[in-house]
């Protein structure tokens, strides 16, 4: 999910239901989310679409179970840490780092 759209999004992964954080987003991505959510005590699940042609990578949805949270929302209201312990910054979230 970009920070520019605060739609919440449910979805449903493996068979439970899920805010869905991001969709669509390549290997590297997904790990930065899963670690960032699960360094902030976030459930997380995630799920592999196959490529559609041969030579494509393929892509994830990354969703955490509590079905309130709202990334967009976090950012914002300055409620996620890093590892270190920082604030997440809207350019945190958006490139990994500061």
């Amino acid at each position: 999910m970009s920070l520019n759209n605060a739609k919440h999004i449910v979805g449903e992964i493996d068979g439970v239901r899920c805010t869905i954080v991001e969709s669509g987003i390549t290997l590297d991505r997904a790990a930065f989310l899963t670690s960032l959510l699960r360094e902030n005590n976030l459930e997380v699940m995630e799920m592999v679409t196959p490529p559609s042609a041969e030579g494509e990578e393929p892509l994830y949805t990354i969703g955490v179970t509590d079905l309130v949270f709202n990334p967009v929302f976090a950012v914002y209201e300055r409620r996620l840490r890093t590892p270190e312990g920082e604030v997440v910054t809207p350019g945190y979230w958006k490139t990994g780092n500061f």
